[in-house]
């Protein structure tokens, strides 16, 4: 065996015939000398490699009990190898996701499929509470394939794309799903459904709001006595916010807060307001719980509503998302992309 710059590879002929090397692999001086020992050589090999220095050969002769044990060794070593595994699959992705949500997976949601195909290997996969084109963009660039969005990726919850067709701004974000070999997974129904609710735990995480929270009711938080304006400025510095509206007087004393993560409508608010003094919120009509708010506050109520954006009140739920995907897939990077929150101040103008 010839060490120092070589190729490895061995076919074996019969004991007495002899031992014909041929080397299609560089290998170290230490390793070609280890294999020397191994294949136990009655005489030292002839080094050609100064003749064939890409592609040697080097005959010697074996004692019968030394070629059993080298092919015995060898054929071990062929089946130690696993082969190759198999890609992962977008559809595997989404079967390991019903399987781990601990809810049972709903006939009518819009849990769905987007873009791309069950049959597509995954490179990496992006969870984002947006699938906006930037936020494609930015996780295609990382080399994520595979996108989880918690709100749709064409304009509609449902994401229906019949009134769209022929709009250019449609055109364009589909075709670069396609050109990118994108696959977009809608995750919204089931990661609410989910006990604790998936966007509640990553808000209530990212808040640093555990110790405050009802164990009863996950939405209701009792607080040390603070005033309205300092609870508002707490969330608007721990969430980044640019653009949050509140709605009652700065000097509230508040203790007991409600958080109703996302959209909020009238009929769902109005019972909210009875249960505690501050609502927080994603969005919601102004002509509606704004309206009724403002006329409690008015009758001589004390209540008051902090409106944080749709998208920033669920961006947290799907960080936590990603954190919950890698406990039982590990085949390839999981990352979150945050998607940009879309308003800013004139005072503060975005660069």
């Amino acid at each position: 065996m010839v060490s120092g710059k070589g190729v490895v590879g061995i076919s074996v002929k019969a004991p007495d015939a002899g031992l014909l090397l041929i080397s299609p692999l560089k290998i170290s001086g230490a390793y070609n000398s280890w294999l020397s020992c191994f294949l136990g050589y009655d005489r030292p090999p002839v080094d050609r490699s100064e003749s064939y220095p890409d592609l040697f050969m080097t005959l010697y002769k074996p004692s019968r009990r030394n070629f059993l044990l080298t092919t015995l060794g060898l054929t071990a070593a062929h089946m130690g190898r696993s082969a190759p595994s198999a890609p992962l699959t977008v559809g595997q992705v989404i079967d390991r996701i019903k399987a781990n949500v601990g809810i049972p997976w709903r006939e009518q949601t819009v849990d769905n499929l987007i873009a791309g195909s069950l049959e597509q290997p995954v490179t990496g996969i992006a969870t984002t509470m947006m699938a906006t084109l930037d936020a494609l963009k930015r996780a295609s660039a990382g080399g994520m394939n595979l996108i989880i969005t918690h709100e749709p990726t064409f304009f509609t919850h449902q994401d229906r794309t019949e009134p769209f067709l022929q709009d250019p701004i449609y055109q364009h974000k589909r075709d670069f799903i396609a050109k990118q070999g994108i696959s977009v997974f809608h995750f919204h129904d089931h990661w609410h459904g989910r006990r604790p609710d998936g966007i509640a735990t990553g808000m209530i995480r990212e808040l640093g709001w555990e110790q405050y929270a009802d164990p009863q009711q996950p939405k209701l938080f009792t607080f040390p006595e603070t005033t309205l304006a300092r609870l508002a400025q707490g969330i608007e510095s721990k969430l980044k916010i640019r653009t949050m509206r509140v709605l009652g007087d700065p000097n509230m004393p508040v203790r007991r807060v409600l958080a109703s993560w996302g959209n909020v409508g009238l009929m769902h608010g109005i019972p909210y307001v009875e249960q505690a003094d501050v609502i927080i919120l994603g969005e919601t009509h102004e002509w509606e719980l704004v309206e009724y708010i403002q006329d409690a506050n008015a009758a001589g109520r004390k209540k008051a509503l902090i409106i944080l954006g749709h998208l920033v009140s669920e961006q947290a739920g799907m960080k936590y998302c990603a954190e919950w995907l890698k406990g039982f897939i590990q085949e390839v990077p999981i990352g979150f992309v945050a998607a940009a929150e879309p308003f800013w101040r004139p005072d503060q103008p975005v660069r």
